[in-house]
């Protein structure tokens, strides 16, 4: 379970908290966070607190996806597909994605647990997931975006 002053998350919580704001994190159990800095348009502000997979409409189909997030300049998305599915990425802006279970194979690469893939803009990528199927963040369309950390 993470923690901080606005309250405890338990596994699959996603976690926004927007440039200028302020936390200090803790777990009093341990966790395994994944974090990504530079990430927002510098005059964002809205934070976001929400269970993943509770977005996801339970449905039986192969792939179910939610929106975590959404504005002008980036999508972000928690998607659960089952065994064997396949999902073609091509997104304007590029895409970011993680593993947060399961596992799946790309043409290219094998992505096991926590395994991190980048598709710059106009490049694609058909993802199949693995026999226990696999769960994925992603973020799409702020690529042209990324700004490098200030020295």
């Amino acid at each position: 379970v993470f923690q901080d002053e606005h309250g405890d998350y338990p596994a699959g919580s996603y976690v926004r908290n927007p440039p200028t704001s302020g936390h200090t994190p803790r777990s009093a159990s341990g966790c395994t966070i994944f974090v990504k800095l530079w990430q927002f348009d510098p005059q964002d502000r809205h934070a976001v607190r929400l269970d993943m997979a509770a977005q996801l409409s339970g449905s039986e189909r192969p792939i179910d996806s939610a929106i975590l997030h959404h504005d002008a300049r980036e999508c972000v998305r928690f998607t659960r597909l089952a065994p064997g599915a396949e999902w073609t990425l091509k997104e304007p802006g590029g895409t970011e994605l993680l593993v947060m279970r399961g596992s799946a194979e790309t043409a290219a690469a094998s992505l096991a647990l926590h395994s991190w893939l980048r598709l710059p803009e106009g490049v694609s990528a058909s993802i199949v997931a693995g026999p226990q199927g696999v769960e994925l963040w992603s973020k799409t369309g702020h690529l042209p975006y990324a700004q490098a950390p200030s020295q």
